[in-house]
């Protein structure tokens, strides 16, 4: 089992609308506000997501 794949994959959100989905529930607000803080970023990485969002 690869497992540095799988940490790789813990902190980015992609354009996946499962991950999208459960980025927006998490911090309760819509996809679309998920998106536009992964181009406000400038990056997939879910804490600088994260940060956007808050």
């Amino acid at each position: 089992m690869a497992k540095r794949g799988a940490k790789v994959e813990r902190n980015s959100v992609s354009e996946q609308p499962h991950e999208l989905k459960y980025e927006a529930h998490k911090k309760d607000t819509t996809t679309d506000d998920v998106d536009k803080a992964k181009k406000s970023a400038g990056t997939n990485q879910r804490k600088a997501i994260e940060n956007k969002l808050s």
